[in-house]
């Protein structure tokens, strides 16, 4: 089968799709021939050699997809051949052909494209653990999504407006900045405008803050919160380590999300962090967490949004495209 393996750290062209032998399902897991792939920010960060997650180099790259199931390996019971599922793992998604554990292979949305079902799990659990299970968001609160035009972005305004709350977002350009207004946000152009003045300015400050990018947007942020407002972070966009300017690393240390723990209490906030990679190792939880959300997607009628589809052998211009920020919503890659 065709697939990209990471043999090593470097720029988009260092993706070469190498012939390698297709994989077979041990116990417990599905495999899966893969139609689409969903680009996540964390296998650029995997590609530069900055992403903790990661296993041991070589390995097949990507953490989701969607296709159809072509074998069982011992003891499955909940997939059958001929299904359509989407998958999320740690990884081997970037293939023609993929083997998942069995938890972590969800039935596939019969109302959306082989594309909006590439572009769902991560993003949408990512935000529905940030806001839900983390912050507990409620009807009526106010929230701020950074990076609210991103792939987590569009799920998280999404999921605010269908929870009833007053959902801001911040966004760079006008195709973002009106994205997150169709999607039911207030959008706030963050070069034009201070995020922190606007939103004081428009009612107070907020009770809920879903922060990925640290540094100055991360302190602001922690400023903006309400007393018992609630931040969560699932990422650090602004990291941008090379590990031969040893300057780089006092940048990337200082933009660290940090926070003072008295300075809290006396303030009455709080702050979360999460990474849903770690918690898929918990299979009853995991499972309870897809519930949850596949729930509150069907009776929101919620989908993702697919900012740019990309052919198989066109992902390292994927992956290029998400570096340059210029990218909306979800990039998808169709594999045949």
């Amino acid at each position: 089968m065709k697939a990209y393996q990471l043999r090593k750290t470097g720029k988009p062209r260092i993706l070469k799709l190498e012939e390698i032998p297709a994989p077979v399902p041990g116990a417990g897991e599905v495999k899966v021939k893969i139609e689409t792939i969903g680009i996540n920010y964390a296998e650029i960060l995997s590609r530069k050699g900055q992403y903790s997650w990661a296993p041991k180099k070589p390995y097949v790259m990507g953490m989701e997809g969607y296709g159809e199931v072509v074998e069982l390996g011992q003891g499955v019971t909940k997939h059958k051949v001929g299904d359509k599922v989407i998958i999320g793992q740690q990884y081997g998604s970037y293939a023609e052909y993929t083997c998942a554990p069995e938890h972590l292979c969800f039935p596939a949305f019969e109302n959306f494209t082989p594309e909006e079902n590439a572009a769902y799990l991560v993003n949408f659990m990512t935000a529905w653990v940030g806001l839900k299970k983390l912050c507990r968001v409620s009807s009526g609160e106010r929230l701020l999504i950074q990076a609210a035009a991103g792939g987590v972005g569009t799920a998280a305004v999404q999921i605010g407006n269908a929870l009833g709350c007053v959902t801001y977002g911040t966004a760079s350009q006008d195709v973002k900045l009106d994205l997150v207004k169709k999607l039911g946000g207030k959008p706030i152009n963050y070069r034009k405008t201070d995020f922190y003045q606007e939103i004081m300015n428009d009612g107070g400050g907020v009770d809920c803050v879903l922060e990925t990018v640290g540094g100055d947007v991360f302190k602001k942020s922690m400023k903006l919160l309400n007393p018992f407002g609630r931040l969560v972070v699932i990422g650090f966009a602004s990291m941008n380590i090379k590990w031969w300017n040893p300057i780089s690393w006092v940048k990337t240390y200082l933009d660290a999300p940090k926070v003072n723990m008295m300075k809290m209490a006396t303030e009455s906030k709080g702050i979360y962090a999460s990474h849903i990679g770690y918690l898929t190792e918990n299979e009853a939880l995991t499972v309870d967490i897809w519930d949850e959300l596949l729930e509150f997607t069907n009776k929101h009628n919620l989908k993702p949004v697919v900012g740019k589809v990309f052919q198989f052998d066109e992902l390292p211009e994927a992956h290029k495209f998400m570096e340059s920020r210029d990218s909306v919503g979800k990039l998808v890659i169709k594999v045949n």
